[in-house]
């Protein structure tokens, strides 16, 4: 009997550990399961955080590469009017020039051609968008006009531009010269 409560213990103590060795391979498997969720935790952060980081970088480009285009259209524009502003002279001279040939006595050939010139070479400034300022009977806009002398107006006259001393142009929407006019007031 004894050696049978001895297999019986033996048995007991063989169950108990394979028991003990399930319960230990189970924690430590609990324990890989911890260690491998915790791992891709950390690399689901991580992917997060690069995820962000692409995102920012991506914005940053685009608003690079706006701010790269509108510089670019910036400086476009200022060449524009600087070529433009240099040009005004020459236009003023060129008007003038017509004026004394029309008043010449010069072979109406020199002057026709001299037209076809001029309004070649205005039709390509206004496709750049130079657009002379109109001001002769228009009323008076300090925005566009620069007074250099007054004249007693009627009453119908009040603030109109009664004479026109140099021409004014706009580049698009911006005056580049504003129009030098004599301007009627109530006296």
């Amino acid at each position: 009997m004894k050696k049978k409560q001895d297999n019986d213990l033996k048995d007991k103590s063989k169950d108990e550990l394979k028991n003990e060795d399930k319960d230990c391979k189970l924690e430590q498997l609990q324990e890989e399961l911890k260690a491998k969720d915790d791992k891709i935790k950390e690399y689901e952060a991580l992917m997060e955080e690069h995820k962000d980081r692409y995102l920012r970088l991506q914005a940053d480009f685009d608003n690079y590469k706006k701010r790269i285009a509108k510089e670019r259209e910036d400086i476009f524009t200022n060449s524009l009017e600087d070529i433009m502003c240099q040009l005004l002279p020459t236009i003023d001279n060129f008007e003038r020039a017509l004026e004394s040939f029309k008043s010449g006595d010069l072979d109406k050939k020199y002057t026709e051609g001299l037209e076809m010139i001029y309004k070649d070479f205005i039709m390509t400034l206004n496709k750049n968008g130079l657009e002379e300022i109109h001001a002769l009977d228009c009323v008076f806009d300090p925005n566009i006009h620069h007074a250099v002398m007054q004249v007693k107006a009627g009453e119908e006259d009040e603030n109109q531009i009664k004479d026109i001393f140099q021409k004014g142009y706009m580049l698009k929407t911006k005056v580049i010269r504003p129009s030098m006019v004599k301007v009627a007031i109530k006296g």
